[in-house]
């Protein structure tokens, strides 16, 4: 497409948007505000709202312990179907429970017991650091019997399928990747390196919290072993909302979950003394499900579902690509950087730029007396724009555009300081 840099012309895109119904689907704050933050945090869908007070005041307050019955194991089951329509997986191989790292943590501990005589692990330098920290508890609590390598990014953006699989021998035993970057969104070839890395004999787990809901994602169709993913970014579950994980059918009954808890048991209302575990899927639950939580996400996912997620993927393609242009074509005096890849095939929904003043010109843009925009920093110089084909427009990201333009006119990031704050 022919872009052009004008106010009308981004006007007529959102005209022709066949999403743009959803935007009234999430709560709206009344300051003059633009967000564009949603690889962080998604925004509160109106139909969360009404769900959680019915949550609370009926199911918790009227129904109390009834509910357990009546309302939230049914629900588990729901979210996790909604799920598994997503990630193109059956619902036997997606569970719904704890964070990213305790499933990251457990499908680790059971891959090494399983490929036990291969003792090297890898990553890369791009992937989420809090993976990499469960990688080295994993190994101290395997006896640091194991090695792990980090393949570096030559340019802190990409590093290609070719190197990773090349990286992997006979003595690999596990490969965790984040299938979108957490500050590039350079998106990794998921179908090629499961394909590549079977041939070894590798097992890989897919870290999928920054392409989940943004990027059509086929688990069983690309014979994947293992996935990982949130539910508060593009999902829109809510903060600290249940993560997800998958296994291969055809592996479940070969795994064991190092955590052993009540609801990860074959059955676990017999209350045996003695530990038996679940055959299913179920076997990675450990305690009580947050239900409050949970209960959000069984509204948000429907939301993505009903959008479709080709649909999602073709604007937010045509968005990244339209952010790209008016980047260029207003701020390439300013020393900005593009920290993206620049093929819409290798990147995930949003765009990073680089720029020395980043921190600064992040908090001008949050800051600001008249119109706030929110997009987020990660050290140590990129500003992300989050973009979400649900909810963002194309008028918002020209006015982010021009706002950042004025920043910098203006030195306006000057008046900020560099005392960082506990979220950036």
């Amino acid at each position: 497409m022919n872009f052009e840099n004008n106010l009308e012309f981004a006007k007529s895109l959102d005209a022709k948007d066949e999403l743009k119904k959803f935007k009234n689907e999430f709560f709206n704050p009344a300051e003059n505000l633009i967000y564009l933050d949603g690889n962080s945090l998604g925004k509160l869908p109106l139909r969360t709202k009404e769900l959680l007070k019915k949550v609370i005041d009926e199911e918790w307050g009227s129904r109390l312990i009834r509910s357990w019955n009546e309302n939230w194991l049914p629900r588990q089951k729901s979210v996790r179907e909604r799920i598994a329509k997503i990630i193109g997986a059956d619902l036997s191989e997606v569970n719904v429970c704890d964070s990213v790292s305790i499933n990251l943590f457990k499908l680790s501990s059971a891959v090494l017991q399983l490929n036990s005589d291969c003792k090297e692990i890898i990553t890369d330098s791009l992937n989420f650091p809090s993976d990499i920290y469960i990688l080295e508890s994993v190994i101290n609590n395997f006896g640091n019997k194991h090695e792990l390598r980090i393949i570096e990014s030559k340019d802190e953006i990409q590093i290609s399928s070719e190197e990773i699989i090349n990286s992997c021998s006979k003595k690999t035993a596990l490969v965790v990747l984040s299938h979108v970057v957490f500050k590039s969104a350079y998106k990794y070839d998921i179908p090629l390196i499961t394909k590549e890395l079977k041939k070894k004999g590798a097992y890989v787990i897919w870290d999928l919290s920054h392409s989940v809901g943004s990027v059509p994602i086929k688990l069983d169709e690309w014979n994947c072993d293992f996935a990982v993913g949130c539910t508060y970014k593009y999902l829109n579950g809510g903060p600290g909302s249940p993560a997800f994980l998958y296994v291969n059918k055809n592996l479940i009954k070969d795994l064991q979950n190092p955590i052993w808890g009540w609801f990860g048991a074959d059955n676990p209302f017999n209350f045996d003394l003695s530990f038996t575990e679940s055959s299913s899927i179920e076997k990675f639950n450990v305690g009580t499900q947050p239900i409050i939580s949970l209960s959000a996400l069984e509204s948000s996912l429907q939301i993505t579902i009903d959008a479709g997620m080709e649909n999602i993927r073709e604007k937010n393609i045509l968005m990244t690509e339209y952010l790209i242009f008016l980047i260029k074509e207003n701020l390439s005096e300013y020393h900005i950087e593009i920290g993206t890849p620049l093929n819409s095939k290798e990147r995930g929904s949003h765009i990073t730029l680089k720029h020395k003043e980043g921190y600064r010109i992040c908090k001008a843009l949050i800051e600001s007396k008249g119109l706030k925009i929110i997009p987020d920093f990660r050290k140590p110089d990129n500003i992300r724009f989050g973009l979400n084909s649900l909810y963002n427009s194309f008028e918002e990201i020209f006015i982010a555009v021009k706002r950042i333009k004025e920043i910098l006119d203006m030195n306006e990031f000057e008046n900020f300081d560099l005392e960082f704050d506990a979220v950036t």
